[in-house]
């Protein structure tokens, strides 16, 4: 399959890359991490995302949701699910991952720096199963909407 550059997700991350043209001004709050919305449209949404060293999310999936997420600053960790453990994947500034829909991972600055990152996803977060790893097992712990937890 050939993907033209609109519709490769990671590419739409890359033209987001720098902050000084996000409508928004990028923060960094410590008592949790930080993210706005910075585009959407009818094929895909932008979400920019900063990091303090130790912040992260939890075990999710985005709710049927394909997606790629480029770090712009700094270096975050991704954890993937493999066998009944997981697999840390380090990605430092200007490296990307492209997921599909039913990917599940969490993402977090395991860093002594402070780490930025560009989200794209289609069709839009309307919502995000979280997760425990219990003996291999993927156990639900929440289900969280659009509009109510974000």
């Amino acid at each position: 399959m050939i993907r033209t550059v609109q519709s490769d997700l990671l590419a739409v991350a890359a033209r987001w890359a720098d902050p000084a043209g996000w409508p928004v001004r990028l923060r960094f709050d410590p008592s949790e991490r930080w993210y706005a919305r910075l585009a959407a449209d009818d094929e895909h949404e932008v979400w920019a995302l900063s990091w303090l060293p130790g912040q992260g999310t939890d075990l999710h999936d985005h709710g049927g949701s394909a997606g790629a997420f480029l770090v712009v600053a700094g270096t975050l960790t991704e954890e993937t699910v493999s066998g009944d453990q997981l697999r840390p994947h380090r990605l430092a500034a200007g490296a990307g991952r492209r997921f599909g829909a039913r990917h599940v991972h969490l993402v977090a600055n395991r860093g002594d720096q402070s780490a930025v990152s560009v989200h794209v996803y289609r069709p839009a977060l309307r919502r995000m199963t979280r997760y425990h790893l219990v003996a291999g097992q993927l156990l639900v712990a929440e289900v969280a909407e659009a509009g109510v937890a974000w």
